[in-house]
């Protein structure tokens, strides 16, 4: 590998991406920058899994706000339920495959949305149900809010 691509790729990814382009659209594979386009590629896959991930937990904990703090269901609740769908969807638009990983992704997130709305509501872990309440279905639909729980209750 050329020592200028790897010190590029150190010091200015932008610079190093676009030669990396050019390469490719030239037909110069021997000239790419092999090990390092593989790393990108994988980074790249990890980044998109997480951020999926992440907005799964996000509104997933959002959820169980609206649904067992019904008192102080603001517009701020709502906006962050859609945005977290929206971002979603954006993604699935774009790399369809991850569709297939959501049911396992939320499964995952729910301990941690539980906690997290834990944590900001001020009520009991105990106080959220055992196993993920919502089918992919119902998280992923911008119409759904869950209706109020009778376990419902502001600390």
């Amino acid at each position: 590998m050329d020592d200028h691509l790897n010190h590029l790729y150190e010091t200015d990814a932008l610079i190093w991406t676009e030669r990396q382009i050019a390469l490719l659209r030239a037909g110069q594979f021997d000239q790419l920058d092999v090990e390092n386009i593989i790393s990108e590629l994988g980074y790249q896959v990890r980044k998109d899994k997480r951020e999926v991930a992440t907005r799964l937990r996000r509104l997933l904990h959002h959820l169980l706000q609206y649904q067992f703090q019904p008192t102080r269901i603001g517009n701020s609740w709502r906006q962050t339920i859609a945005t977290q769908r929206r971002q979603i969807d954006v993604v699935l638009e774009e790399i369809p495959s991850l569709r297939r990983l959501l049911d396992d992704y939320a499964a995952r997130a729910y301990p941690k949305a539980v906690r997290d709305a834990a944590l900001e509501t001020y009520l009991p872990a105990s106080t959220f149900p055992n196993q993920l309440p919502y089918t992919l279905d119902q998280i992923l639909d911008e119409n759904y809010f869950p209706a109020p729980s009778k376990k419902a209750a502001d600390p």
